[in-house]
This record gives structure tokens, sequence and C-alpha cells, in this order.
């Protein structure tokens, strides 16, 4: 099986989140760019240039979590938030800082590979 996983192109990223609250739309029907599962962060010293760290499928999660609770389905590592016992080894483990947990939550979350991201880009910085 194939493991999908989204790339970026940095140059084209505007900083304008877009992709961040499509992502916590599809997830929690919320905008708050805050719970979605990508991260744009500023390259300092540098206004108006930005980073996007997205997930990989890597595996490292999976690998850390002791209740098995992340599993591949069709390509892509999934949350089973019934298994999760919140004991974060998972967001220690991501090699890209791309597992999140939000104060309102007990679960950690990361990308489902929904494609919204992807679609709602307006500059094409995030693509399969």
């Amino acid at each position: 099986m194939t493991i999908k996983s989204l790339q970026t192109n940095d140059a084209l990223c505007t900083g304008c989140h877009i992709c961040q609250l499509a992502c916590a739309m599809c997830q929690f029907r919320e905008t708050n760019p805050k719970k979605g599962a990508l991260r744009i962060t500023g390259k300092f010293p540098s206004p108006g240039r930005f980073h996007i760290d997205v997930c990989n499928q890597c595996g490292d999660c999976a690998a850390a979590c002791p209740t098995e609770a992340i599993y591949k389905d069709n390509g892509v590592y999934k949350v089973n938030e019934e298994k999760c016992d919140y004991c974060l080894l998972c967001v220690d483990a991501c090699p890209y800082g791309v597992i999140f947990t939000h104060p309102s939550m007990n679960v950690i979350f990361k990308c489902d590979y929904c494609g919204l991201c992807v679609h709602y880009c307006p500059t094409g910085a995030i693509f399969e």
C-alpha cells in the first residue's frame, strides 16, 4: 500500500492560514486555525515568508503509541480516540510537530488526509 503524503512549497505560502481554517472546519466544525492539523510559521527575521509543516505519514507517532490508538488506514495514519489515553508520546515522537492537542479536548489530533487544505490553498503552496 502506498503511503499518502502532502507536499509543500514554502515560497508560495502567504501565511493566510486558510488551510488551517479548512482543516479545523473539517475536523471540528470550527473556524479556529489552532485546531487545524498543520502548522504555518513565520520565517524570522524575514517578514512575509512562511514555513508549512504537514504530516508526511512517516508513522513515528504510531510506533510511539503504547495503546495502538494510531493506526494506518489506506496509507494514512489515523487516531482511534477511544484507544487514546492522552499520554502524548506521539506528540513527542512527531519529527514535524504536527500532532496536536488543544486545551478544550483530551485527545490528540493529526492530519487525516482529507485534502481540504490542498483544495482551499489559494496559491497552491500545499499539494498532493
